[in-house]
């Protein structure tokens, strides 16, 4: 959520960079300072009625001390009257109050300057490729690589749960478990320390974070309770610092974990969804650091560099888009996507998205430092897919592949125990 102070000390530059977005903003802006200053108003209004509620009150008791009653009914008539437009003001400041957030929880981040200015992901910005595709005639796509060689089954798990929810099997599900293990290890090796959080949250966490409420729709919710399943390890563990208050010593705050994820991807259908390239239910590890307003662009670009690490170690194909500003999601000001080839699809798979959200889910947080002046300043929030492992999958059995059976990458033998999958 955008600063109210922010909105009225920098307008046009975030009208400027709002207006990168497919939706005109400047209108919203506009309407929370018109609300704002009538909030101050009714606030000063309602300041001076109590202190002049209070200066009567005491005047009141001095009267009736002094035997002064007829004076001291007078006025208690008087508090009377002012106690009702105390209510009426406090009633209205209330309700003022209450359409500031409103308004403001519809307001997205304002992109960053570098963000380019787009409508879906064909005007994303390819920053950087690295390798070229491996030449494999007939390359097989990985749904028949799995049921040739038994990794997963969507079949078992749409008699299971439904659609979208994969059962891996044997070899397949011992590479599940050795990515996750890998990437685990790597991020802890690079200074995250490892959470494992829960997999249910309530409305709150997912407010702060914004998934609410922008992406309820997206969410599984509890019939009974009032819950949601995790669509990221991202919600729960960015949340495990709301309403602290750090001090600048303690950034960088680096996190990571491994979460099954739930996404209901609502609308999804034809071949771009087919084999594990969208599920309900996959499995990730999720990168979380909190920093210092001054140092959030610079760790940025470091995420950036660990995921790429990542991706090469594991000798795949990749390139990394900025995404436009109609491909940003609501919550950040900055985006890069870690795309990976798929040669038998012939196309390209997106595999983590790396984000900076500036201090927007620090708001919602109450996630602050105290700087040396011993002024509380809203932190910034970043997080990155490190990495999810769907399309990891299905690129590593998709280019791997040789008539011998598919090769496990080198760094991944430890955990897997075996070389190759045939």
């Amino acid at each position: 959520m955008l600063q109210l102070s922010d909105i009225r000390n920098n307008t046009e530059e975030l009208k400027k960079r709002l207006a990168k977005r497919s939706e005109d903003f400047a209108d919203k802006l506009d309407s929370v300072i018109a609300l704002d200053d009538a909030r101050k108003e009714a606030q000063h209004r309602l300041n001076e009625l109590q202190s002049d509620m209070n200066s009567k009150s005491k005047s009141i008791g001095d009267l009736y001390k002094e035997g002064k009653t007829k004076e001291a009914e007078s006025i208690k008539n008087e508090t009377t009257k002012l106690k009702e437009s105390i209510k009426e003001i406090d009633s209205s400041l209330s309700k003022t109050e209450e359409e500031i957030r409103d308004l403001l929880v519809t307001i997205p981040n304002a992109p960053h300057e570098s963000v380019p200015k787009g409508n879906t992901d064909q005007d994303n910005e390819i920053i950087k490729k690295s390798g070229e595709p491996r030449e494999i005639n007939n390359a097989v796509p990985h749904w028949d690589l799995a049921d040739k060689y038994k990794l997963f089954d969507l079949d078992l798990g749409s008699k299971l749960t439904g659609a979208g929810f994969p059962v891996y099997l044997e070899k397949g599900a011992k590479l599940q478990r050795a990515l996750i293990n890998w990437f685990l290890d790597s991020a802890i090796e690079a200074g995250y320390t490892e959470v494992i959080p829960p997999l249910l949250v309530n409305g709150e966490t997912a407010f702060a974070t914004g998934q609410l409420p922008d992406k309820e729709g997206q969410m599984y919710e509890m019939k009974e309770d009032p819950f949601y399943l995790i669509p990221t390890a991202e919600v729960p563990i960015t949340n495990l610092y709301r309403d602290r208050i750090l001090v600048e010593e303690d950034f960088p705050v680096k996190m990571v974990g491994y979460t099954p994820c739930f996404r209901r991807e609502a609308g999804s259908y034809g071949k771009d969804v087919r084999g594990l390239n969208r599920v309900h239910q996959f499995d990730k590890v999720e990168i979380v650091q909190i920093q210092h307003p001054d140092k959030s662009y610079a760790t940025l670009d470091e995420m950036v560099s660990y995921v790429e690490g990542l991706v090469s170690k594991l000798g795949l194909t990749y390139r990394i888009a900025r995404l436009c500003s109609g491909d940003l999601g609501f919550t950040s000001a900055l985006t890069y996507d870690m795309e990976v080839y798929s040669v038998a699809q012939e196309k390209w798979l997106e595999v983590s998205s790396i984000s900076n959200f500036e201090a927007f889910q620090s708001n919602r947080l109450k996630l602050r430092y105290k700087n040396r002046d011993k002024k509380n300043i809203l932190a910034h929030t970043l997080n990155g897919s490190a990495i999810a492992l769907p399309r990891i999958v299905a690129a590593l059995l998709e280019n791997n592949q040789t008539d011998q059976g598919i090769i496990i990458p080198e760094v991944l033998q430890p955990y897997t125990g075996f070389k190759t999958i045939s």
